[in-house]
């Protein structure tokens, strides 16, 4: 009991001359005396040494020393606290804060809420559909039968489904999907554009990716023609690129219009000289268009014989990157912050 005693007060005289503000110290000092394999856990122990008639003496002093090790080491704590305010209360609240750094829209999103906001203004509605869709809706109603050539012009991603499914599933190559989906459940006059990603088993490149994103439209009426079609897209081209872009069109073919054109406008990344972009050409195709097949009409329940109406697409990527000077489509897909950086300013 005599050694039990010299040694607490031995304990007692270190802890007394311990004082640091130093948080690292003092953890080490609790580590020391109060951990779970620490000094005063360790004295504890040895109240099974006491002699019976001496435990309940020796219980008080040992309990005596783990306060004076637990008040102690509350003292330290409270004082470093009161550093710490007193530190916090000099700071000058009147000094101004920190800049934050500012988020800024993708470029896809800045020019398809560019594209979308122009058709707007000429009476288009905004429709969507779904990225994984059935075969027809993607191939058959728009004049796509089963093995027609033109499908070879999409190499198409394929969704497997089960094994009793009589679908054929796959991600949409193009939003022309949702316009078979208005189709079918609006009556004319119909006016909608129809913004989405798409999916094409493509070779990534500078030029071109798996996967991008489109804006196609369709207006079906009485008494469409052609001579619409094209003044839609003229008030679309100067809206977008300016009064001094030059525009052309050239006949093409698609199997859901009849006559179909792809429209160009002069590159602005070469200024016409040529680049990898246009292709050495001077000129960029931004998108396809013509007057929307009777067959397609008729698939959807609409009568080829009263209604006409004209079907425009663009990818969002080619026209974003003509805008703002952008020479590699990868470049959208990347997440690299200090590319995105730049488009702050223009949300």
């Amino acid at each position: 009991m005599q050694d039990l005693l010299q040694k607490i007060e031995h304990f007692k005289s270190e802890i007394s001359a311990f004082s640091t503000t130093d948080e690292k110290q003092l953890e080490t000092y609790r580590i020391k005396w109060l951990g779970t394999k620490g000094l005063v856990k360790e004295i504890m122990g040895e109240m099974k040494n006491v002699p019976v008639e001496q435990k309940r003496e020796a219980g008080q002093v040992l309990n005596e020393f783990k306060q004076f090790a637990e008040t102690k080491y509350n003292e330290m704590r409270e004082a470093m606290g009161a550093t710490d305010g007193a530190a916090a209360s000099d700071t000058d609240l009147t000094l101004p804060g920190d800049d934050m750094p500012l988020g800024s829209r993708h470029p896809i999103s800045l020019m398809r809420n560019k594209i979308i906001s122009i058709f707007q203004r000429l009476g288009f509605a905004v429709a969507e559909g779904p990225e994984i869709e059935d075969d027809w809706h993607n191939f058959t109603a728009l004049n796509m039968p089963e093995h027609h050539p033109a499908r070879d012009m999409q190499d198409t991603f394929y969704v497997e489904a089960g094994k009793n499914s009589a679908v054929d599933w796959l991600l949409r190559t193009h939003t022309s999907n949702t316009q078979v989906h208005e189709m079918q459940r609006s009556k004319p006059p119909i006016r909608v554009i129809c913004p989405g990603r798409v999916y094409r088993n493509e070779t990534i490149s500078a030029r071109s990716h798996c996967f991008f994103h489109q804006v196609e439209g369709l207006y079906i009426d009485e008494n469409v023609s052609f001579a619409d079609l094209k003044q839609t897209l003229y008030f679309f081209v100067k809206e977008m690129y300016g009064k001094d872009v030059k525009v052309r069109f050239r006949p093409s073919y698609f199997p859901f219009t009849e006559p179909s054109a792809e429209m160009d406008v002069s590159c602005f990344i070469c200024g016409g000289e040529g680049c990898n972009i246009c292709k050495k050409t001077g000129w960029v195709e931004i998108l396809g268009c013509g007057m929307v097949h009777p067959n397609v009409l008729q698939n959807c329940g609409i009568d080829p014989n009263k209604y006409t109406g004209f079907a425009f697409g663009m990818g969002v990527e080619r026209p974003a990157m003509l805008k703002y000077g952008i020479n590699d489509i990868r470049l959208f897909s990347e997440n690299d912050v200090r590319f995105l950086k730049q488009f702050t300013s223009a949300t």
